[in-house]
C-alpha cells in the first residue's frame, strides 16, 4: 500500500514538506572550507517544521549551530550514506549473510541525536544500528568486519549486522527481537538514577514495535519511577510492509504514553532532532520519561528481502528524495550560507567514498573467528565447564 492512502490527502504532504529554514549570520562567515570547519560563530537555523507537544511545552524553533557542526553533520550523513550502500553491495555478492537492515534515508537521527548528548548518557536501538554504532565512535573496519563475520568486528564477528555493541561509549545495541531493547533502556536509565551521574538513556524502536505491550509495560515503571528514559520512535511510517495506518488505530505516536509527555519531530531535519533531544534529555533528568517520535523515512527496504517497492509507489520514494533527504537539506544551508563551494561538498563525498572503500578492503583480509570463539561469552569464566561431542563420551574442550 502506498502511504498516499494512508489518512487520505494528509500524511505525505507531511511525509514531503520540504526545508524552509531561516538564517542569521554575518559577511564574515563566507569564507572556504577548511575554514569553517574551525569556526565557532553562532548560526541560528528554524526547524523545518514546528514541534507538536503533548502535555508538555513545545522546544523553540529557533537552534544554535555553526559551521563546523553543519559540516559535521554533512560529512557524518555523507559516509553512513556511503556505508550503507556499500553494504548492499556486499550482501548481494554473499560477503555478509543473514539479515541486514539499512539505515539509509534515517541518517538526520543518528547525528541529530548524537549532537546533543555526550557519550555517558546511553542509547539502546534495534536491528538498524550500523549508523548509530559510528556516531557512537565506532569504526568504519570494525563495522564492515562484522558484517563479514570477521574477528576484527565491534562484536567479534559473531553478532552481525542486528547486534552491534561499544560499552565504553554507552552504547548497547544492536537487537534483533522486536521491542525487546525498550525495557532493557529503562534498566539502565535504571542505573542512571540510582548512580545519580546526570546521564540519561535513548531507547530507539520503530513504529512497527509501537504497539509491543512490553513498551507499555516499560513507560509504565519508568513514569512510577521517575527514569531519565527517552522513548524515541523512529516513525519510517512502514512496519516491515506494513503501513503504520493498518497496524495502529491511532499513529500519533508521541501521544501513545497518556500520562508520559510526548514530541513529534521531522526526523528528516539533523538540527530539529538536536533539538529535540536536548530538549528531552533536560526534561528526563528533572521530571522522568518522554516519548520523541521521529517522522522520518527509510529508503531500503525493510531488510535485504525485502526489495520496498510492493507496498509503496516508486514515486513516493523519489518524492521523499527530492523533497526531505536529509544530506540535501543540510547541502541546501552550507551552500546557501558559502560555508562550503559546491567542488568543496563534492570532493567529501569522494573522500568518504575512497573512506569506505579501504575499510571494506581492510575487513575482507581480517580472518575469521577461530572454532574455539563458538565456546566464548557463553558461559560464566572460571567454572571448568566441559564441552563434549555428539556421543556425550569424548571432552572436546574444558572451557576457560
Amino acid at each position: 500500500m502506498a502511504l498516499s492512502n494512508a489518512a487520505s490527502a494528509s500524511s505525505l504532504p507531511n511525509l514531503l514538506k520540504p526545508l524552509v529554514a531561516g538564517v542569521s549570520y554575518s559577511s564574515s562567515l563566507r569564507r572556504s572550507i577548511s575554514s569553517a570547519a574551525d569556526h565557532s560563530a553562532t548560526l541560528t537555523v528554524e526547524t523545518s517544521v514546528p514541534f507538536t507537544a503533548h502535555n508538555c511545552d513545545e522546544p523553540s524553533r529557533s537552534v544554535e549551530t555553526s559551521p563546523k557542526e553543519l559540516l559535521g553533520f554533512f560529512r557524518s550523513m555523507a559516509l553512513m550514506r556511503r556505508m550503507e550502500i556499500a553494504a548492499d553491495s556486499l550482501y548481494k555478492a554473499k560477503l555478509i549473510r543473514g539479515f541486514c537492515h539499512l539505515y539509509d534515508g534515517q541518517e538526520a537521527v543518528a547525528v541529530g541525536m548524537e549532537a546533543a548528548i555526550t557519550r555517558k548518557d546511553a542509547i539502546i536501538t534495534a536491528y538498524r544500528d550500523h549508523c548509530t554504532f559510528l556516531c557512537r565512535g565506532g569504526t568504519l573496519l570494525e563495522i564492515f568486519a562484522e558484517l563479514m563475520g570477521r574477528q576484527g568486528g565491534c562484536s567479534r564477528g559473531k553478532g552481525g549486522s542486528m547486534h552491534f555493541y561499544k560499552k565504553d561509549a554507552g552504547f548497547y545495541g544492536g537487537h534483533g527481537i522486536v521491542g525487546a531493547q525498550v525495557p532493557l533502556g529503562c534498566g539502565v536509565a535504571f542505573a542512571q538514577k540510582y548512580s545519580k551521574d546526570g546521564t540519561a538513556t535513548f531507547s530507539l524502536y520503530g513504529d512497527g514495535a509501537a504497539n509491543q505491550g512490553q513498551l507499555f509495560e516499560a513507560l509504565n515503571i519508568s513514569a512510577l519511577w521517575d527514569l531519565p528514559a527517552i522513548f524515541v520512535c523512529e516513525n519510517n511510517h512502514y512496519g516491515m510492509g506494513t503501513a503504520e495506518w493498518r497496524a495502529a488505530k491511532s499513529p500519533a505516536y508521541y501521544k501513545r504514553g497518556d500520562y508520559v509527555p510526548g514530541l513529534k519531530v521531522d526526523g528528516m531535519d539533523a538540527l530539529a532532532v538536536k533539538q529535540a533531544c536536548k530538549f528531552a534529555k533536560e526534561h528526563a533528568l528533572k521530571n522522568g520519561p518522554i516519548i520523541l517520535e521521529m517522522d522520518t523515512y527509510r529508503y531500503h527496504g525493510h531488510s535485504m528481502s525485502d526489495p520496498g517497492s510492493t507496498y509503496r509507489t516508486r514515486d513516493e520514494i523519489s518524492g521523499v528524495r527530492q523533497e526531505r533527504d536529509p544530506i540535501e537539506r543540510i547541502r541546501k544551508l552550507v551552500l546557501s550560507y558559502d560555508l562550503a563551494t559546491e567542488k568543496e561538498l563534492k570532493d567529501v563525498e569522494k573522500e568518504v567514498r575512497k573512506e569506505v572503500d579501504d575499510a571494506i578492503a581492510q575487513a575482507k583480509e581480517n580472518p575469521l573467528p577461530d572454532p574455539s570463539e563458538l565456546f566464548t561469552n557463553v558461559y560464566v569464566k572460571g567454572f571448568g565447564t566441559e564441552s563434549y561431542g555428539a556421543d556425550r563420551k569424548e571432552v572436546k574442550a574444558v572451557l576457560p
